[in-house]
């Protein structure tokens, strides 16, 4: 069983950066598709930033292109979502998720295995 859990989340101004993490413990295979999702308010749930483990290959929706960056840190189990030029519309609850299956790429939210809880990013005024 994967557990993963996210943090790094906070209030930052329009325009600003904020790191997320997600930590996993128990990953046993060794290739998975991890990806970060978000739900805004009254929204779906929204794939924004994937990554295969295996080949570190990346791939974005398009509102967040050239603004996030997905990576990994194999040494220490750990996904990293880093973003920049924050916009009011980034805010949302942030989940991080695996799947050990070969979807490619992971943005749809039925294609996961495994949740975070979530960590929330607000625009402050």
């Amino acid at each position: 069983q994967v557990q993963l859990v996210e943090s790094g989340g906070g209030s930052v101004q329009a325009g600003g950066s904020l790191r997320l993490s997600c930590a996993a413990y128990g990953a046993t295979y060794s290739s998975y598709c991890m990806a970060w999702f978000r739900q805004a308010p009254g929204k779906a749930r929204e794939g924004v930033a994937a990554i295969n483990t295996g080949t570190s290959s990346t791939a974005y929706t398009a509102s967040v292109k050239g603004r996030f960056t997905i990576s990994q840190d194999n040494t220490k189990n750990t996904l990293h979502l880093q973003m920049n030029f924050l916009k009011p519309e980034d805010t949302a609850m942030y989940y991080c998720a695996a799947t050990y299956r070969t979807t490619w790429p992971c943005l749809l939210d039925y294609d996961m295995d495994y949740w975070g809880k979530g960590t929330l990013v607000t625009m402050s005024s």
